[in-house]
């Protein structure tokens, strides 16, 4: 193992053939961290913006990123959903401020320059100069042509309501993307309803981007780190469980029915479980189970009418004898986390900023048809997350103590062989297969 005073390797150092074990320098390295921004956020990949409820008249606008570059998810039309890079054509200049709004045509102050909606320059001051004592001064050349100079437009891919964005043209479609695997659960949760947004959290955690991925790629820690998790009952590493994967490993979900546990005094003894702990109020946890829990039912399987299964009753629609998850958490890599937690249902935005920050945007969301009693309860059930939140405050901690200890030794590495040290799908939590998965897609794509 190098020595804390040896400079560390262009590339980073991993032990053996696997993933297993991951070089400290991965979170650490800024020249790392400009590399991962283009060969993750501005090629190859579809990144998260938004959601289309987020601006739902023509003229509405979402200032956000792509990996670090700030641009704006418009209504530009009545069926058309553009994003722009917030870069003046002109000199340069992030000109829109705002996070959310409503506009007609985008003007940089600088130099007033205009935009449609579109991206589309149309209007240049003082373009064909100014009359002065009988002649014109100034002016563009006159082989200038708007067409050539508006704001760079990305690709756009919308699906169930959802907005993803590329800087690269030739990305593959989104539904290729996601893989076979991945989309099923995708459009489980976004199934064509349409979508209501509830309300925002924001929070900046001073650790590198690829943490929070890992994160929510983790199933070891939720009952052991969350107080509330494993007291309540919210996710356990005996609740019948499945880990899901794309065929290339860089996208997850993992897959929980609360209420069909083994034995509690597996998970009861660990230190973080607080049998004397109580909710005043249960509303924070109890389910109320919905249609589209289940999914859609496959062809040829009947559907099932109300009865217990999990904990929970069967949705109407869903298949006799399919399990009904009560927490879906996907990872859609590079940028964002869909979760479904009960019926709290949300997006997260992982947004970088420099090699030891990011920032990390929630969107809670439900649905238009939902009754004024299911808004409430996703409401008062987001309140287990977030900054402040009952349970996510403890992420942010651990990723800003796991942070401190990769700047102080960048030589070393960290640890991800619970379950062995292969990469594979499973039918259970105890196993940290999907970060080793995550970081065999790192490889592929750093070290082509």
């Amino acid at each position: 193992m190098s020595l804390a005073s040896d400079p560390l390797p262009e590339r980073p150092r991993w032990e053996g053939e696997g993933t297993s074990r991951i070089p400290f320098q991965v979170y650490t390295d800024e020249q790392l961290h400009k590399k991962e921004l283009e060969r993750f956020f501005y090629q190859g990949h579809w990144c998260y913006v938004g959601l289309e409820a987020e601006v739902p008249a023509v003229g509405d606008f979402k200032r956000t990123v792509v990996g670090e570059r700030s641009v704006i998810m418009t209504r530009s039309a009545a069926d058309e959903i553009s994003v722009v890079e917030n870069v003046c054509a002109h000199r340069g200049m992030r000109f829109c401020r705002e996070r959310h709004g409503h506009k007609k045509e985008f003007v940089c102050s600088y130099h007033q320059w205009s935009y449609t909606l579109q991206g589309d320059l149309q209007g240049v001051p003082f373009r064909r100069g100014v009359k002065q004592d009988g002649k014109v001064n100034g002016g563009m050349p006159a082989d200038f042509k708007t067409a050539e100079h508006g704001l760079t437009r990305l690709k756009v891919a919308r699906r169930g309501g959802v907005v993803f964005a590329s800087f690269d043209e030739n990305v593959p479609s989104l539904e290729d993307y996601l893989g076979p695997a991945i989309l099923g659960y995708f459009d489980r949760l976004f199934n064509g309803r349409q979508l209501k947004v509830l309300g925002y959290n924001r929070q900046r955690i001073p650790g590198n981007w690829k943490l929070m991925q890992e994160n929510i790629k983790d199933p070891y820690h939720p009952g052991l780190l969350h107080t509330g998790f494993g007291t309540f009952g919210l996710w356990r590493a005996d609740h019948k469980s499945q880990l899901v994967m794309d065929e290339h490993f860089r996208h997850a979900a993992m897959i929980s029915t609360r209420g069909s546990a083994g034995q509690a005094g597996q998970v009861t003894q660990v230190s973080s479980f607080k049998e004397s702990m109580e909710l005043h109020d249960k509303r924070f946890i109890d389910i109320v189970p919905e249609p589209w829990w289940a999914g859609p039912t496959p062809p040829g399987r009947p559907k099932a009418s109300e009865a217990p299964l999990g904990g929970s009753e069967v949705p109407e629609g869903a298949s006799v004898g399919a399990p009904v998850p009560t927490a879906v958490m996907m990872t859609i890599f590079p940028s964002v986390i869909l979760q479904q937690q009960v019926n709290s249902v949300s997006t997260r935005h992982i947004q970088p900023d420099g090699h030891g920050a990011f920032d990390f945007v929630w969107t809670h969301f439900g649905f238009e048809d939902d009754t004024p009693e299911m808004e409430q309860r996703r409401l008062r059930q987001a309140n287990l997350f977030g900054p402040a939140g009952f349970v996510a405050a403890d992420d942010g901690e651990v990723i800003e103590f796991s942070q401190e200890a990769f700047e102080s030794k960048p030589f070393h590495r960290a640890l991800a062989e619970l379950g062995g040290r292969g990469v594979e799908n499973t039918d259970h939590m105890v196993t940290e297969t999907l970060i080793r998965g995550m970081y065999a897609y790192w490889r592929k794509v750093m070290e082509a």
